[in-house]
């Protein structure tokens, strides 16, 4: 028997869930995305306009403002996501859904909420079941 707290073994079940939501979420790939990059047309699709600004962007999904790059470069390349820069600071810049990023967002979501009914069934978030579950990680992510 391990001599560990209950915090940290919390954190370590945790990390074995997402281990696994990762694992199911490659099916993503059908669509010609992963789970980050639905994140990231998730967030700008809920956005004002569409867009936001890089460095919100980074905060929200949880990376850094460099990771957020590299994570837009190769949406932008494929046409999911738009480049604009700001008309009062050229040192601002925005990500901005695009049409085929929305269509693609439109398909792949039906996918992911399939796939995130498998792993947590929403009859058990509507029981109360996992709602304290729920709290305390968007108490934590806030």
């Amino acid at each position: 028997m391990s001599n560990i707290n209950t915090s940290l073994e919390l954190l370590m079940q945790l990390s074995r869930f997402q281990a696994l939501v990762a694992r199911k979420f490659d099916q993503l790939s059908v669509h010609g995305l992963g789970f980050n990059d639905l994140l990231v047309l998730h967030t700008l699709q809920q956005a004002p306009k569409e867009k936001m600004r890089r460095v919100d962007l980074a905060e929200h999904i949880g990376v850094t403002a460099s990771g957020i790059t590299r994570m837009l470069l190769p949406m932008e390349k494929n046409g999911w996501v738009s480049r604009e820069v700001s008309e009062r600071d050229a040192r601002v810049g925005f990500a901005v859904l695009t049409p085929a990023g929305k269509r693609l967002y439109t398909e792949a979501i039906k996918t992911a909420q399939h796939i995130a009914e498998g792993i947590a069934p929403g009859q058990q978030l509507n029981d109360g079941t996992l709602q304290p579950m729920f709290n305390f990680l968007n108490n934590h992510l806030k």
